[in-house]
């Protein structure tokens, strides 16, 4: 079993952070450009755009793997120079025992993070990102890897006394940030809200801070790591609840995503992830210190194709 000292000596190796990324994937597109690993064709093309398929051989012969991030804490952040994270301790745990020693991160806003993958910027995806019908028309989705609650964050003394539930924004004159490609957002869109986007959870809470916003929704694990980390901010999180959408409950779960083509790769990363979900220890010894607990980790009540289907 892989320890905490271990995970953390074999830290992701950051590379530079997509900027500007919307404006330069079309033209990355065009130009075909080839990834330095081939999947399944003598010219080396990852999977994608392009429909080669890239394979755990590949990248095994590689020793190495790209992945998207989000900065979003504590799924996935700069800590130090280094990006760290619950989803960066998994992915280290669940490539090293695939045989793939090097995982390096790239970082894109949340809301382009698919689009990047298509546009082989990287190899797949692990944001924590929800696993929803529009999204799994676009990509492939790993078994979940967390399960989701949702949680506000307001200004110190909740003024205008919000309760835990989207209903109350709804009802109330207030305005909303949401991240850009969040579930939240689905959320506020659903209910009517005119939420503000914001790229990352730090423009989130500044807006609450500066009072541009009055409420930000996010994961209820990611405002209270935010609130924890920042004991100075005038702010306050919620209890965390389980958003409600016209009577039915959004019960929600997070995997990696990987391209349309790469099903022998997200089945063999599933084998492992399967046995460290499995294992309550072993699972919150790589997710734990960044505050995740036994709520957190997917039960098997919950499957990939279930909430594809949007059928939960």
């Amino acid at each position: 079993m892989t320890t905490t000292a271990q995970r953390r000596a074999r830290r992701i190796a950051p590379l530079a952070t997509i900027a500007a990324l919307a404006l330069t994937l079309a033209a990355c597109a065009d130009e075909g450009e080839s990834a330095d690993r081939g999947g399944g064709g003598d010219d080396g093309d990852a999977s994608g755009g392009s429909g080669a398929t890239l394979t755990l051989e590949d990248l095994q012969e590689a020793g190495s793997i790209t992945v998207g991030f989000a900065g979003e804490a504590p799924y996935s952040f700069m800590e130090d120079g280094e990006l760290t994270g619950a989803t960066v301790a998994l992915h280290e745990a669940v490539w090293a025992e695939l045989g793939v020693d090097t995982v390096e991160g790239q970082q894109a806003e949340f809301g382009q993070l698919i689009q990047a993958l298509t546009a082989e910027r990287f190899d797949v995806v692990a944001a924590g990102m929800s696993i929803l019908p529009e999204r799994c028309e676009q990509a492939i989705f790993s078994d979940p890897e967390f399960q989701y609650t949702t949680a506000l964050m307001v200004p110190e003394g909740n003024p205008d006394g919000l309760e835990p539930s989207m209903q109350s924004v709804e009802e109330s004159d207030v305005q909303m940030a949401a991240m850009t490609g969040a579930i939240e957002a689905t959320y506020a869109a659903d209910l009517g809200i005119d939420a503000m986007e914001v790229g990352t959870p730090q423009d989130g809470m500044d807006a609450v801070v500066n009072g541009r916003a009055d409420v930000f929704a996010l994961t209820g694990i990611s405002l209270n790591w935010m609130a924890d980390n920042n004991p100075d901010a005038p702010i306050e999180v919620t209890e965390s609840f389980v958003a409600e959408i016209d009577g039915v409950e959004q019960v929600g779960a997070g995997g990696t995503v990987f391209r349309n083509a790469d099903t022998e790769l997200r089945d063999a990363y599933n084998e492992v992830l399967a046995e460290i979900v499995g294992d309550e220890e072993r699972y919150l010894e790589i997710v734990g210190d960044f505050g995740f607990t036994a709520e957190e980790r997917p039960t098997g009540d919950l499957t990939t194709e279930q909430l594809c289907a949007g059928d939960i």
